[in-house]
């Protein structure tokens, strides 16, 4: 079966969207320590812009994408409305983290390539991840080591060790850059599952305005 092609919204200047026939709803979590890069890798998915100086995030952000995909066979347009919440690295917010993830499709556990220590963070939050998967709905987790624009790659034979360990999908990202980020978001929609998509509203809207001119 032939993958969906993606229509990537990155501005409002594109001279063309696309009425979508059906949509979905996805919510997605990033955890991991804080100056990983998370709300980074958010920024350049939504706005395709990078912030050096970007602050810390206090709590958690939350930030919505609209994100089209065409099937290649049919010309179908699907929306995806991604709803992500981007929480904060502080060991003093990490109660907060299940109020988070609690419900999402997808947790993207965030890790610093230069900073090796980072990742036994991470790890801690897939065993939590882990846990709630075996008592509630699954999470799909997914491993990102970000920064990889920094990296020397001195840390390469642990981290692969790690993820041959922990069995996730692993992506190797440059939010600065922007390498690996379109990749990655892209392996979450080719794994939606078709089941989660309804009648879009776009389409809805267009038929009741189509009705009303009718009656005119």
């Amino acid at each position: 079966m032939a993958r969906p092609s993606v229509q990537n919204k990155r501005s409002s200047q594109s001279l063309f969207t696309p009425i979508a026939s059906k949509e979905a709803d996805l919510k997605i979590v990033l955890l991991g320590e804080s100056a990983v890069g998370k709300s980074s890798l958010v920024t350049r998915f939504a706005s395709n812009a990078f912030d050096a100086d970007k602050e810390s995030t206090i709590g958690a952000a939350f930030i919505v994408k609209k994100y089209y995909v065409t099937d290649p066979e049919t010309n179908e347009v699907k929306l995806i409305n991604f709803q992500i919440w981007d929480t904060a690295g502080q060991e003093r917010y990490q109660s907060l983290a299940p109020m988070y993830y609690r419900n999402a499709s997808v947790a993207i556990i965030v890790f610093d390539l230069t900073d090796i220590s980072s990742l036994t963070k991470a790890e801690f939050w897939i065993a939590e991840l882990e846990a709630y998967n075996r008592e509630e709905h699954k999470i799909q987790i997914l491993l990102v080591g970000n920064k990889s624009d920094l990296s020397k790659n001195e840390n390469d034979n642990q981290i692969s060790e790690t993820v041959e360990r922990l069995k996730v999908p692993y992506f190797k990202t440059s939010a600065k850059e922007g390498t690996g980020v379109d990749e990655l978001f892209k392996y979450i929609v080719d794994s939606i599952d078709d089941g989660i998509f309804v009648e879009s509203r776009e389409t809805l809207d267009l038929d009741q305005k189509s009705k009303k001119s009718s009656c005119c």
